[in-house]
């Protein structure tokens, strides 16, 4: 009978704790829209024109070597120069996802700190 009669009381702080991790998780939610965004973003931006300045590159290359004898040779140079490339672009992408935020990061956090405290608390009403 005393576990339901703390229970009544303790519904309004648990009420307000629900609505804080809805705060919490809709701050999360818009952070990471705005990452995602951002990120999204600045990669198409610096593919398209990537794009396009290795593109023109290339006919200048082809264009510069055409009546020359190294034609073949400047054209797989160039291939070897975009693997060299993509295996970079490939290693930072790999950081760039380590260092990403974690997903509701503080709502896990405070998570972590109301289920230590809501231990302790109906650890001594159980006494």
């Amino acid at each position: 009978m005393r576990l339901l009669w703390s229970l009544a009381k303790a519904t309004p702080v648990l009420l307000r704790h629900l609505v804080a991790y809805v705060d919490l998780a809709s701050l999360d939610l818009a952070k990471a829209q705005r990452e995602i965004t951002a990120e999204f973003l600045a990669s198409a931006i610096a593919a398209i024109c990537g794009l396009f300045a290795v593109f023109m590159g290339c006919l200048v290359v082809v264009a510069c070597t055409w009546d020359t004898p190294h034609r073949v040779s400047a054209i797989a140079w160039m291939g070897a120069g975009f693997l060299v490339v993509a295996i970079g672009a490939a290693a930072y992408r790999a950081n760039a996802v380590r260092a990403k935020s974690q997903f509701l990061a503080s709502v896990r956090r405070q998570w972590q700190e109301d289920r230590v405290l809501l231990e302790r608390i109906l650890s001594s009403q159980q006494d």
